[in-house]
């Protein structure tokens, strides 16, 4: 039997805001009292550091980034320095994973195939790096993975560049990875692409991966949504 899932397309949401809805709807679905879901957004420009993150992997000046209205936020997700912004899919899943009987690595896996999937759908060849965590074209990330997992249930998850602007990687060193740059779906196809078409492929692809129904939900609904 499948596993039902509940999406929730929530559009542009500044970084604080997506946050505390995630460490919310986490307390709940550790409670039982709502299902699993997943929220895809895009962010306004922001900046967050992993548990493991280096400082001086923040390229920009403090006082450039104030000036241009981009926050720098650490998190509890793992991992380093990473960029969000306006024209990357961001999908949060917020799942309990005994429900599938897996663990973290089984999870990232995950993560990172539904992300292939969808770049294959685009004709596009991307891969995993063993100790890279994402997915790459080349030296360059096309995605990136960074999740939390307290009791078994998850929050954060991936990014994917589909068309970011402003190219808010120049302010960082991505990953931590010295010599690595971004790419994009768009950059790689050589024409523009829209958030909402790649986030039904995104939709389609994570229910293959994680053999879940998939239905959409309006944003209004996730808080009172009981689980099943």
């Amino acid at each position: 039997m499948r596993r039902a899932v509940l999406w929730a397309r929530l559009g542009r949401v500044p970084y604080g805001e997506a946050l505390e809805l995630q460490r919310y709807l986490h307390r709940l679905r550790c409670c039982g009292e709502v299902g699993d879901l997943v929220l895809s957004l895009e962010h306004d420009p922001v900046i967050t550091l992993g548990r493991s993150a280096d400082p001086r992997h923040v390229l920009a000046d403090p006082l450039a980034l104030e000036a241009a209205g981009v926050e720098v936020v650490p998190v509890e997700r793992g991992g380093d320095v990473t960029y969000h912004g306006p024209g990357q899919l961001v999908i949060y899943p917020v799942v309990d994973l005994r429900g599938w009987g897996r663990r973290l690595r089984w999870y990232v896996w995950a993560l990172e195939e539904v992300m292939l999937r969808v770049a294959d759908a685009y004709g596009i060849t991307a891969a995993r790096v063993p100790g890279r965590p994402g997915i790459w074209v080349g030296d360059e990330k096309l995605g990136a993975v960074g999740v939390y997992v307290r009791r078994w249930v998850t929050m954060h998850g991936l990014a994917l560049n589909v068309d970011p602007v402003p190219d808010g990687f120049r302010w960082i060193v991505p990953c931590g990875i010295h010599g690595a740059g971004a790419t994009s779906l768009a950059r790689l196809l050589g024409r523009p692409i829209g958030v909402r078409e790649v986030e039904e492929r995104a939709m389609e692809a994570f229910g293959e991966v994680f053999g879940a129904s998939v239905a959409r939900v309006r944003p209004e609904e996730i808080g009172a949504v009981t689980a099943g």
